[in-house]
């Protein structure tokens, strides 16, 4: 049996080489990685651990092919509309800054529109296939694919596939299967198409597996398997945690004081963070019965990270400690995969703004706020008002479920965070409720040996099927 696994992104190598679901999987078949290298480091080690480790290429395709993909995304938003969509096309028309910039826009939109339907789409698709085989950049996965006759090729994030897809359409173009993993709970609302289509695919929950069953009509129930998603396993080993002490060592914290998190968002998506965190560590400052607590920013690794620079220099209060991530190709380090879940532990109450990290602090059973308002110098005329993102689509059922609390003023935020540290437990019911509902049986730990049990039956089901179909030719 033998198994391409594709690794397009940092993040893919931490959810299936970290994680341990690549090393289970290559106990029963041979996995052949391609992967994107983030360091020398780090490749070696992924070189030790599989009998083969191939650098996944970058290769530019030629302007058609790129310019079908464009508009076989803009298609799709516009098609879909969503409010994720909604707010990507918005993003891109303020993007467009220049003449040059807005004439480009304008004629992907117009050129876009008779394709925003299901044939439309459909079309575009297929388009796009056959421009990726007749002008392909390269040869190589052909020739790798040929000599390898694996019985499966797996890509580890359909949204992060950019460099993949090269690999992705030269295995649909042998015929050989395909699976993908839905990379994030928003994807499919908030993230453009998924190109091309794949036989298979995994997913968090039973919510994304029927949302691509709705959007991709083309599917069937049983090419969708729901594992849970190995990105959160590492919370649920205890082996992993530390002590109160050396957490709070490790970020410079006083251990006898509470923890408020603050885990920023993109910083061109959330225009004005640094004024929330500051406006949070002066709450903080006057809330002397608990210590004071100790604010901890988090700043999200994706994206540039300088706009936090100055309330690091005047804010000596402020715990800002490094993210531990490779640059290149955004990968997590193992480092900062374990401090992560060791914040979540310690901290006594996290605050964000619409993040994943609000369901990874209902996992450790910590009160969640959620900021509902601007700051004062938003402009909505030219800046993304982010209290929108509280109506996406796949935000909406996590602040109606009770379990986060959306502050919708500076006073309702400091109210929120004394009643927080004074009562803890307060909405742990809804917080209990939202997870088995979101995630079922599967926040164990093992979400990675699932994937790769699964991987192995897709697999063994694909390969004897065409041994199958080879015995019925030779009679």
């Amino acid at each position: 049996m033998r198994i391409v696994a594709i690794l397009p992104r940092g993040e893919a190598i931490r959810n299936f080489a970290y994680t341990g679901a690549l090393d289970e999987l290559a106990g029963d078949a041979e996995v052949t990685l391609l992967s994107v290298v983030p360091n020398d480091q780090l490749w070696a080690w992924l070189g030790e651990r599989y009998e083969r480790a191939i650098p996944l290429g970058q290769h530019t395709d030629p302007w058609v092919t790129r310019f079908i993909r464009e508009e076989l995304d803009v298609a799709h938003g516009r098609w879909l509309w969503s409010r994720g969509a909604q707010a990507r096309w918005q993003w891109r028309d303020q993007e467009a800054t220049t003449p040059s910039r807005w004439l480009k826009r304008t004629g992907k939109k117009l050129l876009s529109y008779p394709f925003t339907n299901r044939p439309g789409l459909k079309a575009l698709s297929g388009l796009e296939s056959l421009a990726s085989r007749w002008f392909r950049a390269t040869d190589e996965y052909l020739r790798l694919f040929r000599e390898l006759k694996p019985s499966l090729v797996f890509n580890g994030s359909q949204v992060h596939n950019r460099v993949a897809l090269p690999a992705v359409h030269a295995a649909q173009q042998l015929e050989i299967p395909t699976a993908t993993f839905v990379f994030s709970w928003d994807n499919l609302t908030s993230q453009g198409r998924i190109f091309p289509l794949s036989d298979y695919y995994i997913v968090w929950n039973e919510e994304l597996r029927d949302g691509l069953l709705e959007i991709y009509d083309s599917l069937r129930p049983e090419q969708i398997f729901v594992t849970g998603t190995p990105q959160f396993d590492f919370h649920f080993r205890p082996e992993l945690y530390w002590s109160r002490e050396e957490f709070c060592a490790q970020i410079g914290a006083d251990p006898k004081r509470p923890i408020v998190l603050y885990s920023t968002g993109m910083a061109n998506h959330v225009i004005g963070e640094p004024w929330v965190a500051e406006r949070i560590a002066d709450m903080l400052r006057e809330m002397t019965e608990f210590g004071p607590p100790q604010l901890l920013v988090r700043i999200l690794p994706k994206g540039p990270q300088g706009h936090f620079d100055d309330l690091r220099r005047r804010r000596k209060d402020i715990l800002c400690p490094p993210i531990f991530w490779e640059p290149s190709w955004l990968t997590p380090t193992l480092e900062d995969t374990l401090l992560l879940t060791n914040t979540l532990r310690q901290t006594a109450v996290g605050i964000n703004i619409a993040s994943t990290i609000s369901l990874e602090l209902c996992m450790f059973d910590k009160p969640v706020i959620n900021v509902g308002f601007p700051p004062p110098h938003l402009n909505p005329a030219k800046e993304f008002d982010y209290t929108r993102y509280y109506d996406f689509e796949h935000y909406q059922p996590i602040v109606a479920s009770g379990a986060i609390e959306l502050a919708r003023s500076e006073d309702d935020l400091r109210r929120k965070i004394i009643n927080a540290l004074q009562h803890p437990e307060e909405r742990a019911p809804q917080r209990a409720a939202l997870l088995r509902s979101f995630f079922g049986d599967s926040l164990d730990g093992r979400s990675s040996s699932r994937v790769a049990r699964t991987l192995f039956e897709i697999a063994s089901q694909s390969s004897a099927t065409r041994t199958a179909k080879r015995r019925t030719t030779k009679k």
